[in-house]
């Protein structure tokens, strides 16, 4: 609980400036702790009703009570009436200077570091399978269900540790980067340093080279550039951006050459994928 009253009919107290418009209208603006809200006559009803201190007597869980001495909406009494009328295990953080609403970042980031530490004591938390490891020859890229989650994958390659997952909107738990994200990532990459090799061999004032990429499909009836007249394609804008003193023509080249990126022209050319199973921990 964090700075709660321990009568709920405290609220009410605080409301007494706009008891009579909530009466006449059904609601009103009120102010509390310096923040605007409206409240309507059902909280008013529902809080008459409200007996906390016995809820919280026969909760049967365990407490942790949050307040602050310098609170000026509800009294610290009201935390020590809970945390007396609580029964064990419960426990006490002083929350010092902070407001009641917690408006300061610091406050309210301490409130959720000390809480999650806290309920580790008493909730259960699943633990993720422990993550095989898997031999990594030279050249090769290994991608391995990680262990945790319904997709999550992990890649070992040239001593590195990469991760894989699907958005929360597909059904994963968004751990890592999807594998489409994963190949704007590669064509991304391949685009910058490409230039980076360029520019400086040419000694150009290139200064720095971002890159913004999205993967879509289109109709292949839109792309005038395209072998293949029926269906969907799928399409990869790329937006790059050049920072640096270039002179146009400069900038006309480095466009050129981002054509040339390795990665781009495997995207781009007819490729052969070869796969094969075989046994578990077994490349034979």
């Amino acid at each position: 609980m964090i700075k709660a009253p321990a009568d709920p009919a405290h609220v009410a107290g605080l409301l007494r400036p706009a008891m009579d418009e909530i009466a006449r209208s059904g609601e009103a603006e009120v102010t509390l702790g310096g923040r605007s809200f409206r409240i309507r006559k059902q909280l008013l009803d529902d809080l008459r009703e409200q007996r906390l201190l016995d809820v919280v007597h026969d909760f049967g869980k365990a407490l942790l009570v949050f307040h602050g001495a310098h609170d000026e909406v509800v009294d610290i009494d009201h935390a020590r009436r809970i945390f007396e009328a609580a029964r064990h295990p419960k426990s006490f953080v002083s929350l010092d200077d902070a407001d009641h609403l917690l408006s300061r970042r610091a406050d309210a980031v301490y409130v959720a570091t000390v809480l999650a530490a806290w309920a580790t004591r008493y909730v259960e938390t699943p633990q993720p399978r422990p993550e095989r490891q898997v031999p990594v020859e030279p050249d090769t890229v290994v991608v391995a269900e990680a262990g945790a989650g319904k997709y999550a994958q992990r890649i070992d390659v040239g001593g590195h540790t990469l991760r894989a997952d699907e958005p929360a909107a597909y059904g994963g738990d968004d751990t890592g980067p999807s594998p489409y994200d994963l190949l704007l990532a590669a064509l991304g990459a391949c685009t910058s340093m490409t230039l980076r090799m360029y520019a400086d061999r040419k000694r150009w004032p290139l200064q720095r080279v971002t890159m913004r990429l999205q993967h879509d499909r289109t109709h292949a009836v839109d792309c005038a550039e395209c072998v293949t007249r029926s269906g969907e394609i799928d399409r990869i804008r790329r937006a790059i951006v050049l920072e640096g003193p270039l002179d146009p023509e400069q900038r006309a080249r480095l466009l050129e050459i981002a054509e040339r990126c390795p990665v781009h022209r495997t995207l781009r050319s007819e490729t052969q994928i070869i796969t094969r199973i075989v046994a578990g921990g077994d490349d034979a």
